[in-house]
């Protein structure tokens, strides 16, 4: 079993972005491979995404699915619950 990919979607200057990143450092207990994409990039990760960041998506065998955006003031302890929620949902990881 490979190790999960969590992708996310980001630009410079997003707080929001920084905050959710910080967060998912902080992660224990889950092992997976954060993977950062600078939507200022390439021209279709700025159109599908200018407006969505931060985005966030679990990379698998059966290809990209969305996770939804947590919020804000999610805990770590939060963010990991979402996170291994998604990691049972999907069997391709």
């Amino acid at each position: 079993m490979t190790k999960p990919v969590l992708i996310l979607y980001s630009k410079p200057g997003c707080h929001l972005c920084e905050g959710l990143q910080e967060k998912l450092a902080q992660i224990q207990g889950i092992d997976f491979e954060l993977e950062l994409r600078d939507i200022t990039q390439r021209e279709d990760w700025f159109q599908a995404y200018q407006y969505e960041i931060p985005v966030l998506m679990l990379r698998g065998e059966t290809g990209e699915k969305p996770i939804p955006r947590p919020s804000p003031r999610a805990s770590v302890a939060q963010l990991t619950q979402l996170l291994q929620k998604y990691w049972v949902l999907d069997p391709s990881h």
